[in-house]
């Protein structure tokens, strides 16, 4: 499976970006799947996952109320909408594939891995 994250950019604090993840190379519709982060000299960290129906979905606290995490397995497909972004938003955003139908925040549980797209907000 390969993974390709795209929609990150630069974006003032308050604005808006969806960040998509596309599968190719075979379905994860039976993967849950989930989004992190790496900021700068910092640990990738756990934004948001969502099981493989789309019916169960997690968020960090971080980012809780202010990012919807969704999926459009027909298209193989998963998305970020992130909102009232924030400074301390700025890392690259990874998307990646479990080895489970259910997402969870373990870094351990994800077998496949885009390379990240930039999102940087700015003050």
């Amino acid at each position: 499976v390969q993974l390709q994250a795209s929609g990150g950019g630069l974006v003032q604090a308050g604005g808006s970006l969806r960040l998509s993840c596309a599968a190719s190379g075979r379905t994860t519709s039976n993967n849950g799947m989930a989004w992190f982060r790496q900021a700068p000299g910092k640990e990738r960290v756990f934004v948001a996952g969502i099981n493989w129906k789309g019916a169960n979905t997690y968020y960090a606290d971080s980012v809780k109320g202010r990012v919807t995490i969704s999926r459009d397995n027909a298209v193989n497909t998963v998305y970020l909408q992130m909102n009232s972004l924030k400074p301390e938003d700025t890392a690259v955003y990874s998307c990646a594939a479990s080895r489970y139908s259910v997402a969870s925040s373990s870094v351990q549980d994800y077998t496949y891995w885009g390379h990240g797209t930039q999102v940087t907000v700015s003050s």
